[in-house]
């Protein structure tokens, strides 16, 4: 670790736990396989366990960093003179787009994300999709199951069904609390998402299935029936062929999607 980076603790409120697994690190740089000429970015650098490696593989590196201590010390680090591009942003409000369109290709994305923002997310990133060619992410174990849930799964969700309909999920390795300092509390995983240039449920808007999802899991015990008579009555339901009667974790990907559409082209308010 270069001098500009030694001495910063982490810190609870950005949820940081910084990786030091150097098998894990060279696991994730692998899996992720960085070239010369991509636009890579990565979130939250903290310590620069991922940037390092990443920065030798690839020449140059967008780094998007809220911990003002840590882009500082980012900046000021010799060894990244000239490869890095520090943003001073929070994640969550951060133009990927923006940035896409600057460099004139579609983003490479990937980070160990603080596992108190990471739904959010993932959900902004989802929302700027057409922008980015593939993400490897560092998260909860639980998240990652959640991502990549089969219907009837306990983990089946909203989060399932936003993921999956844009992206493959593909789990990468799983990695045990030990590789962090401080060592979190849960165990660990990392993915790559690769979005889809046409998705098998193309959905005509996305924030429509993303407000037909919450509505549908907000209680999962009840049926659809029950869940989304505020936007669709029981035979309207079985009008395209979802049974009323359903739990919501019994549906899959393209049903939900088939609902969105149904209430896009229908005009519902939501």
């Amino acid at each position: 670790m270069s001098k500009a980076l030694q001495g910063h603790r982490a810190r609870k409120r950005f949820g940081q736990n910084f990786l030091q697994d150097e098998t894990v690190i060279d696991a994730i740089v692998d899996a992720i396989a960085p070239e010369p000429g991509q636009p890579l970015v990565e979130i939250g650098p903290g310590l620069a366990a991922l940037t390092r490696p990443v920065v030798q593989r690839a020449g140059h590196l967008h780094v998007v960093e809220l911990d003002r201590d840590l882009a500082t010390r980012l900046e000021n680090a010799t060894e990244f003179q000239g490869k890095l591009t520090v943003h001073r942003a929070d994640a969550l409000k951060f133009n990927f787009s923006e940035l896409a369109a600057t460099e004139g290709k579609p983003l490479r994305v990937f980070g160990n994300l603080p596992y108190n923002i990471s739904t959010p997310l993932i959900f902004h990133l989802l929302s700027q999709v057409n922008t980015i060619s593939d993400m490897h992410f560092m998260l909860q174990k639980e998240v990652i199951q959640r991502m990549a849930a089969e219907p009837g799964s306990k983990a089946f969700g909203r989060l399932t069904v936003m993921v999956q309909q844009a992206c493959q999920v593909l789990p990468v390795l799983e990695v045990p609390p030990e590789a962090f300092d401080p060592a979190p509390k849960v165990d660990s995983a990392v993915a790559r998402l690769v979005p889809y240039s046409e998705s098998p449920w193309p959905v005509k808007d996305r924030a429509t299935l993303n407000h037909v999802c919450h509505m549908a899991f907000h209680q999962r015990r009840k049926t659809l029936r029950n869940n989304m008579k505020k936007l669709m009555s029981a035979d309207e339901l079985e009008s395209i062929g979802i049974d009323p009667a359903a739990r919501p974790e019994t549906l899959n990907v393209g049903d939900f999607v088939r609902i969105a559409n149904w209430v896009t082209e229908h005009e519902r308010t939501l």
